[in-house]
């Protein structure tokens, strides 16, 4: 064993002698893994290592005030206002790449013009989307600082997401699956829902986990739609802040450092639950 582990060395050294550049590319690829990962390390130590010593059971009353600084209403509303956002996003983009990859036809110059267009809307700085949304959400409809006006706004920024994800799902999905299915006497409805799309699962709930983070970490574009009150919303009409905000808030107001650094914990602890969930499903989806 050690005999065949020398040799696989050796034939390594050997080929590194006769092409430099491997060696060189080898170097830099395996120091860049080691920096990017020191960094996230480092990032979420300093965190924890801030904020663990801060969290306090006041942070996890059901009512806020000046004394306790509660961020359980602002992770209600988070988890609120992320269901409502996938609700409304998920089906639309669903639909529109089950579109493009299956409906429409080679050589349409929609596709093209679609596909820029989503690809242009993904590179949109969030506090554009955020004016468009008071501008159109709370000005034009009326519907003031709200939820509804968060909602709205967030559906239309993880949209183009969700779309491009489902189609380069979509897309990878074997032409034998589809060719089998039409082969038994499956209609194109039957062979795209029962065959086409399961097999996208799990592609697609990559980009679900993807609009999910952020949906989570999005600031700039609720402070203009949903507002900044510390509150559960009875109804969809009134204002609320998510745990980003929260944390935005707290630093910016200057009084609540540490508790902005207990909120930035439960935020990425929030963040790790949700990604850990959903590669559990993806993970017994894909089995099944």
């Amino acid at each position: 064993m050690k005999q065949q582990n020398r040799a696989a060395l050796r034939s390594k050294l050997a080929s590194y002698k006769n092409h430099p550049g491997s060696f060189l590319l080898r170097v830099l690829v395996t120091l860049s893994t080691i920096i990017t990962v020191s960094v996230l390390m480092l990032l979420i130590a300093y965190i924890l290592i801030k904020g663990i010593p801060s969290i306090t059971l006041d942070q996890f009353s059901w009512t806020y005030n000046s004394e306790n600084v509660s961020m359980m209403p602002a992770i209600v509303n988070t988890f609120t206002m992320t269901a409502m956002s996938l609700l409304l996003a998920v089906p639309i983009g669903v639909c529109a790449a089950v579109y493009l990859s299956e409906y429409a036809k080679r050589g349409n110059r929609l596709v093209p013009l679609v596909r820029i267009t989503a690809e242009t809307l993904s590179g949109i700085p969030s506090i554009i989307y955020g004016l468009f949304g008071y501008l159109f959400f709370n000005i034009k409809c009326q519907f003031g600082y709200s939820l509804l006006s968060g909602v709205f706004t967030l559906s239309i920024m993880i949209l183009p997401l969700i779309m491009r994800t489902t189609e380069e799902s979509l897309r990878a999905v074997p032409d034998s699956y589809r060719e089998g299915s039409f082969g038994l006497g499956a209609g194109k409805l039957r062979t795209v829902f029962k065959i086409v799309l399961p097999s996208a699962i799990p592609g697609i709930l990559t980009g679900i986990i993807l609009a999910v983070g952020r949906i989570v970490g999005e600031t700039a574009a609720l402070i203009y739609t949903a507002g900044t009150v510390a509150g559960i919303p009875l109804t969809p009409l009134d204002s609320g802040r998510t745990l980003s905000v929260h944390m935005y808030a707290l630093i910016n107001e200057g009084f609540y450092v540490d508790q902005a650094y207990s909120t930035a914990v439960v935020l990425l602890l929030m963040v790790m639950g949700i990604n850990a969930a959903s590669a559990f499903v993806a993970r017994k989806l894909t089995v099944r």
